[in-house]
């Protein structure tokens, strides 16, 4: 089957695995901190799925080096991920963690994936085309057109049934698909075909500063993160000065008031109650109301992660033998 061809199948539909079956994630350690939209978009996520599947989770830093860094750096974000993990709640009794660069299988079948791959497939990934086109044709390197040969590797080592992800990411998952089939019926049953599996995250979470943006590392100003390894000072400080909405009614509407709204689903995220029902509850009352409670929920929920991470992180014995 030809490249072209195999390319049209490129709309697998997002399968939930069954209990018990093998699912596989990863997070780039790009910063010192997880945000809170990882925090509530992932990990929590992720928690939850070590307790029904057999679950795999890695801190990819191979896939770090495709942009500019410090290798000093990265060691040390890679090690704060991995408190964060284990500390946001990845239990290792129950789920296998592991680094990427310390499995070399993962490098060695990402270049017998490259080789069968095809240019014009490789180029058509959405985020190589996104981030090419930010940084130039001339400026992208050659590492970032292979980025998803190496996530297809990642996966297929491990013989996932599932593969948790955002949306953002399916298409790299597609792409792992295609390759598996293409492998397997040009060599012999290598690789189990995984399913993309997109699930119920809850509430997106936006930048506190621009609302209409993701929270994302890659944030215009620092102030619009809410950071797991903030201080309790920090964190009521950025939402103090979060931006809001004109008019002082406090209620649900993404599209006329991004602010309020983006406040309330963080709200609703760390509680785990309905927005309605956070909605309710500050009827009648100012956005500075809300603004002190939702400090106080934040650094409820974040507060023992931090602690646990900076225990592990002050132990460095401790963290390695986990």
């Amino acid at each position: 089957m030809e490249i072209e061809e195999i390319m049209t199948q490129n709309t697998h539909a997002s399968v939930a695995p069954e209990a018990g079956a093998r699912v596989l994630s990863g997070m780039q350690p790009s910063a010192d901190s997880l945000h809170l939209g990882n925090y509530v978009g992932a990990l929590l996520n992720w928690v939850s799925v070590q307790e029904t599947y057999d679950a795999f989770f890695f801190i990819p830093d191979l896939h770090g080096i495709t942009a500019p860094h410090d290798p000093a750096d990265l060691r040390a974000r890679t090690r704060n991920t991995a408190a964060q993990f284990i500390a946001g709640g990845i239990d290792v009794e129950r789920s296998t963690l592991f680094v990427q660069s310390h499995v070399p299988e993962h490098a060695q079948l990402a270049w017998v994936l490259t080789c069968i791959t095809g240019m014009g497939e490789a180029s058509r990934m959405t985020q190589f085309k996104d981030k090419s086109l930010r940084q130039g044709a001339d400026s992208a390197s050659v590492g970032l057109l292979s980025y998803p040969m190496l996530m297809a590797a990642d996966i297929l080592l491990y013989r996932p049934h599932g593969v948790p992800v955002g949306e953002d990411q399916k298409q790299h998952v597609e792409l792992a698909r295609n390759l598996a089939q293409r492998f397997n019926q040009r060599f012999g049953e290598t690789f189990r075909v995984p399913d993309p599996f997109i699930p119920d995250v809850g509430a997106r979470i936006y930048d506190l500063q621009d609302p209409g943006t993701k929270m994302s590392k890659s944030a215009s100003s620092p102030n619009g993160l809410l950071n797991v390894m903030d201080t309790d000072k920090q964190i009521a400080k950025k939402i103090k000065s979060a931006v809001t909405d004109d008019g002082a009614e406090i209620r649900f509407d993404r599209e006329a008031k991004p602010g309020v709204s983006n406040l309330l689903s963080i709200y609703s995220a760390v509680t785990g109650r309905a927005v309605a029902d956070v909605v309710a509850q500050y009827q009648g009352k100012l956005y500075g109301h809300l603004k002190v409670d939702l400090a106080e929920v934040v650094v409820a929920a974040l507060g023992p992660v931090r602690e646990r991470a900076q225990q592990l992180l002050a132990d460095p014995a401790e963290l390695d033998a986990l």
